[in-house]
Order: C-alpha cells, then sequence, then structure tokens
C-alpha cells in the first residue's frame, strides 16, 4: 500500500456551506464566490448568504427533494454524498451517467450537541434534537475523499483556506487538505463521544451519573515534550477540548527553555495550591518534585516569596514558583538574584518584571488567567483500566470545625490552622505541615508513618533556622495513635488541624489536653497519593 499523500493542488469550482456557528461565514462565502466558485447551501445558511446579496444554490435544487421533517432529512442523498465521495478518475463516468456534480468543498459546523447538553435549562429533547446526523455524514464523506475534497470544519480554519486558494490560484494543496481531512474526523469522533458520554451517564429517573458506563476521553495536543519523568520516557502534554478558566492547560508562556513532562506536573500542583489563596492577597508557592515546600500570604509578592523561600531554601533550588497576583519588578529581581528556578507562574506580570526575567532566558515564565475553574473528574491509569473520581475541591470554612479539646485556638492560631489546612491538602500523603504567621514553618511530606512526617516538619524546620514553638500543625488524616501528637508537642505545636475519626480519636484528644495543645478536626480528608 502506498504511505504517499496527495501532493498537487485541486482547484475548488463547487463549495457546499452549511454551518451552525456562522461566525465568518459571510466574508468567507464572499471569497469564495469571487473567486467565480458556485455555493451551494441548506436552510439558515443559504437565508445568510442570500440576504447577503451573493448568489447561492439550495441544496433541495440539487437533490430535487425538498428539505423536511423540520430540516431532520436534507442532505442525505447520492446527490450530495456522490458529490463528495466521487474520485477523480475513477468515479467520472458513473458521476456522469446519474448527473451526480463534483463537490470540492465542504465547509460545515455541526450542531451545537456540546453547548445545549451542559445548559441546565436544556430538556431532554433539545439535548436530542442537536445531535447531527447528516452533518457527520457528510464529514466523514468529505473527510475520507480528501484526495479531491477539501473540507472545514471550524471558523477558525477559514483564513487557512483563503491563504491556500491566494497562494495556489484558487486551489488547496495536498498537505492542506489532509491536515483538514484529519481535523475533521476528529471532530466527528469528538463529537460523537460527546454525545456517547452524555447518554450513557443518563439514569432511570433523568438524572445524571457523574461516571458513565463508558468514557469517551477527548484531548487536544498541545506539545511534544524532550521526555517523560526519565529520559527514556516519551512524553507529550494534551489539554481538554474546553479547559476549565484559570486551570494549567489555559496557560501562555512568555519566555523560557520548552516545559518538560515534570515542569508541567510541578506547575500544576503549584498553581492550584496557590491559587485556592484567591486573586487579592498574595501569596507564593514553591513546589518541589510536586509538593509544596514553602508557601506564605503576605502584604506583597515580594513579602510572600520571602515567607515562602524561608521555609527550606534548599528545596527551593530549582523549584517551581507560582504567585496568585501580578508579579513586580522587585520580586523578580530578588528571585532571579537569589535562586534557580524552573519555571514561573503567574496571572500577571509587570513590563519591567519581563524586561528582568529576560537576564535569565532559560527560565520558564507562564501568565495563567484567573479563574476558579477546576477538573471537575480526577483520573489514573493503573494496569489496563482507569480510576476516575470528583476531584478534591472541598473546602472546610470555620463554622465547619470542632473543637475537641478543652483548649480552643485563638483567632490568630485559627488563621494559622486554615492556612496549613489549605496546605497540607497539596502536601503528599502522609502530610504534616507546620506553620505560623500565614507562612511554612515546616513540611513533611509523603512518608509511610504519619510521626515521621511530623519528625521532617520539625527537621526542615531545624535546618531552615526557623523556631517551630508556637507554630500550628495540619494533617491531613487522622492520627491513628497518640504518638503523633506527643511528637508535635515536643517539638512546641501549640494548635493541630485535623480531620478526626479514628477509633483512637479520645487517646488522640486526651493526649492533647495533656500538652495543653487546642484541637480541631474538619471531618475531610484530603489524602494526595
Amino acid at each position: 500500500m502506498s504511505s504517499h499523500l496527495p501532493s498537487a493542488p485541486v482547484t475548488l469550482r463547487r463549495a457546499l456551506l452549511s454551518v451552525s456557528d456562522k461566525t465568518g461565514l459571510l466574508d468567507l462565502a464572499r471569497a469564495l464566490a469571487a473567486r467565480g466558485i458556485e455555493l451551494v447551501s441548506t436552510g439558515g445558511t443559504a437565508k445568510a448568504i442570500r440576504d447577503a446579496g451573493l448568489p447561492v444554490r439550495d441544496v433541495s435544487d440539487l437533490t430535487g427533494f425538498p428539505e423536511m421533517m423540520d430540516g431532520r432529512v436534507k442532505t442525505l442523498h447520492p446527490m450530495v454524498h456522490g458529490g463528495l465521495l466521487g474520485r477523480a478518475g475513477l468515479d467520472d463516468a458513473v458521476m456522469a451517467e446519474h448527473g451526480i456534480g463534483a463537490i470540492d468543498l465542504l465547509v460545515l459546523n455541526l450542531y451545537p450537541f456540546e453547548k445545549v447538553s451542559v445548559d441546565p435549562n436544556s430538556t431532554i429533547d433539545d439535548v436530542i434534537e442537536n445531535i447531527d446526523i447528516g452533518g457527520p455524514a457528510m464529514l466523514r464523506s468529505a473527510a475520507k475523499n480528501y484526495a479531491r475534497v477539501a473540507v472545514v470544519t471550524d471558523p477558525s480554519q477559514y483564513a487557512t483556506l483563503l491563504d491556500e486558494l491566494n497562494a495556489h490560484d484558487g486551489a488547496v494543496s495536498g498537505k492542506t487538505r489532509f491536515a483538514l481531512s484529519v481535523a475533521a474526523f476528529n471532530r466527528v469522533a469528538q463529537y460523537d463521544a460527546a454525545i456517547a458520554d452524555y447518554l450513557s451517564s443518563l439514569q432511570d429517573d433523568g438524572r445524571r451519573t457523574m461516571f458513565p458506563s463508558q468514557v469517551h476521553g477527548c484531548f487536544a495536543k498541545v506539545m511534544d515534550l524532550r521526555y517523560g519523568e526519565n529520559p527514556h520516557q516519551q512524553a507529550a502534554f494534551y489539554r481538554d477540548l474546553y479547559p476549565a478558566p484559570g486551570t494549567l492547560a489555559t496557560f501562555a508562556q512568555l519566555q523560557g527553555k520548552e516545559l518538560s513532562y515534570n515542569n508541567l506536573a510541578d506547575a500544576d500542583a503549584a498553581w492550584d495550591c496557590v491559587r485556592q489563596f484567591g486573586f487579592d492577597t498574595p501569596a507564593c508557592v514553591i513546589v518541589k518534585h510536586a509538593n509544596p515546600c514553602g508557601v506564605a500570604v503576605a502584604a506583597s509578592a515580594l513579602d510572600a516569596y520571602e515567607g515562602a523561600y524561608a521555609t527550606d531554601p534548599t528545596s527551593a533550588f530549582g523549584g517551581i514558583l507560582a504567585f496568585n497576583t501580578a508579579v513586580d519588578a522587585a520580586t523578580m529581581k530578588t528571585i532571579l538574584d537569589r535562586q534557580f528556578v524552573e519555571v514561573l507562574i503567574a496571572p500577571d506580570y509587570d513590563n519591567a518584571a519581563l524586561a528582568y526575567a529576560t537576564k535569565k532566558a532559560n527560565v520558564r515564565v507562564l501568565r495563567i488567567p484567573r479563574g476558579k475553574g477546576a477538573n471537575t473528574i480526577d483520573t489514573k491509569r493503573v494496569g489496563s483500566g482507569l480510576l476516575m473520581q470528583t476531584a478534591d475541591t472541598r473546602e472546610v470554612s470555620t463554622d465547619e470545625l470542632k473543637v475537641v479539646t478543652k483548649r480552643a485556638p485563638t483567632d490568630a492560631q485559627l488563621s494559622d490552622l486554615l492556612f496549613a489546612w489549605r496546605v497540607a491538602k497539596y502536601v503528599k500523603s502522609n502530610a504534616i505541615v507546620y506553620a505560623k504567621d500565614l507562612r511554612t514553618v515546616g513540611v513533611g511530606a509523603g512518608q509511610m508513618s504519619r510521626v515521621v512526617s511530623a519528625k521532617i516538619a520539625a527537621l526542615k524546620a531545624e535546618e531552615a533556622g526557623l523556631v517551630v514553638p508556637g507554630s500550628v500543625l495540619a494533617s491531613d488524616a487522622f492520627f491513628p495513635f497518640r504518638d503523633g501528637v506527643d511528637a508535635a508537642a515536643a517539638a512546641g505545636i501549640v494548635a493541630m488541624i485535623q480531620p478526626g475519626g479514628s477509633m483512637r480519636d479520645n487517646e488522640v484528644i486526651a493526649a492533647a489536653d495533656e500538652h495543653g495543645i487546642a484541637m480541631v478536626f474538619t471531618g475531610v480528608r484530603h489524602f494526595r497519593h
């Protein structure tokens, strides 16, 4: 079988246009008509073209049948599909015998099923009516016959098409036709996947489950990566077709080397952690190997960075730094003059800050727009399978906290407890976070024993020259024994926040009372494996 793709340009003589999204339609139609390309169209698309004073032929005139069943049946006809599928040099005779004219260009975008299906005001009838039948059939026909036909599925492709026509005197190159064909097949696959996912999620009572009977994930490749977690692994980065506002996939890289697999994984952890503090009060998160090694909230971005960096200067080297507010020139200069940085992330940068960043041209600088969007589902691949869960977006308010010890935390300690709790959510289990004055003092992550995590947090604080006594502690899960409380007391912890729920909660609470430690339960666990 030949592996060569057709390369000769194909001159366009007849175009079929049928679009739901009419963005840019008239400009495209004018450009095509100006080249003498015959326009054939359907329903509302034909009306829009005709109202603009352009010549257009109704598809019903082409087929000899009227559009019927409220437009459900209009293009499912040999005159249409024969015109799209007919092969140059092979099917010319049969096309001539049956009076089938070739269609060289199909401009079509599908009914807005995805938009209607997520609209809470849509009924099931609305959703079903927005399942396009003729559209995907035409796209498949045109895309299959890319050797002769160009197919356009989105207004964003119109400029490319017109550039091709200008470059090839009214023709489209084989390379572009093939690329458009691939895009069309991808669009049909995405569309069918959305329909299958929606219908598979419907329960008998009409409600939707988060976990349909089958899952058809669709992602668009953003870039190939140098390698994966290790140099012998290949990797690429894909994004959702419709990224949630403010999530990692919406980033713009302003400077620096290409991003790596580990850069992106750590950047996601840093950005998710920092934006939970909102976008008003400056916060800084430094991540190393998927764990926050320093976090602080302060009056300025520079002060927040200073507090985060001081937690663990050693681990901050080569880390990922994320800010929830704009980075100014003073902050940028302090960071880059002090330490090696892999990635900087912020919703914005002062012009002077970006100018200074060019002094370290390899530093990757990302801008991510503010937004509260988040993944609704988290996934993890396992051997020949996929684990799915709703994303951990649970937050805990002050009103939900339950004081379980004789001593209650002070207002300042309560503020620190909630700060430490937010940080602990992003630390690998078993997670222990020491904090004071809205900054981390020590972080213990990823240990098999919670007591060891507590000891590591104290060790990190000691190495950084920070004072632990008077700090608070957050634990992502309950303490199964009192030894964790005893270790915290030995370090000088004055208040603790944890989920509770252990069989030995009474023993743990009694230990806290013995040491004069205030303890609050959240009733919420935040494992992060």
